[in-house]
């Protein structure tokens, strides 16, 4: 079956050095770009993650310091795969928890401004777990009837994501073959940004998720704590949390003009 698309989706699957956002390297990544007319664009790098891979990782996905140590850097590569993704919405298997927030990071430290603003997000493992409750390997066989031989390649992760999601929406009829609806099935609790740490509340307003301030407006916050902007920006917070951080300071300020 063909997805109904009414612009460009990009499927991808990230190799990294951990599962730290923050901290954490990637050191694979591939992309396989679906268009609106069914035609397909594959691509794959390896990454310089410029940090070690430690032991317990390279075991999982076979990449060593040895395999990337010729690779190019991720900034090296921002711009191309900006340029890749830039007009697409994104898909992937615990992307919304995991690729897109990591994925985030590593543009912000590339000075490349990447956001998810006018732009869908479809997480085909929450799709699964609402309906099967099991792991990529275990949805490409229920889903494809395929055994996921190559597991943890970037690749293979990466085009059976593509034919879990095609499988689901034929298997499910609550599920309909939209971009919106997907992301929106897909979606867990709303977060203003990837990691969790802003909320919105039911009238859709930014909260803080934690700490002292946990369930309190975040203009509201910043605008009788004003130190507390400063210490959240050295402190050590993902980038893309930091960047929305900014923006809603910035909008609050503005709306006072």
């Amino acid at each position: 079956m063909q997805l109904n698309l009414t612009k460009p989706i990009c499927f991808f699957d990230l190799e990294t050095t951990g599962v730290n956002i923050t901290h954490d390297r990637i050191v694979e990544i591939s992309i396989l770009k679906v268009f609106p007319n069914g035609s397909e664009e594959r691509k794959t790098w390896l990454v310089n993650p410029e940090m070690p891979i430690p032991k317990e990782v390279t075991a999982i996905h076979g990449i060593d310091d040895a395999k990337v140590a010729n690779a190019p850097t991720f900034k090296e590569l921002a711009k191309e795969i900006y340029n890749i993704i830039k007009d697409s919405d994104l898909g992937g298997f615990n992307s919304n928890r995991f690729d897109i927030p990591l994925l985030a990071e590593e543009m912000l430290r590339a000075e490349v401004d990447f956001d998810m603003k006018n732009r869908q997000a479809i997480d085909v493992q929450t799709i699964f777990h609402k309906m099967e409750q099991r792991t990529l390997s275990a949805a490409y066989k229920f889903y494809c009837d395929k055994n996921l031989d190559d597991a943890h390649s970037a690749e293979a992760d990466t085009n059976a994501t593509f034919e879990v999601l095609k499988a689901q929406i034929k298997k499910y009829d609550e599920l309909e073959n939209d971009t919106k609806f997907l992301a929106e099935f897909s979606s867990r609790k709303k977060f203003a940004d990837f990691a969790g740490f802003i909320v919105y509340n039911k009238k859709g307003e930014e909260c803080f998720s934690f700490g002292k301030h946990k369930g309190k407006l975040v203009t509201e916050v910043l605008e009788k704590e004003p130190g507390y902007f400063g210490w959240l920006l050295n402190a050590d917070f993902p980038l893309y949390t930091k960047k929305v951080l900014t923006a809603i300071k910035l909008r609050s300020f503005n709306n006072k003009l």
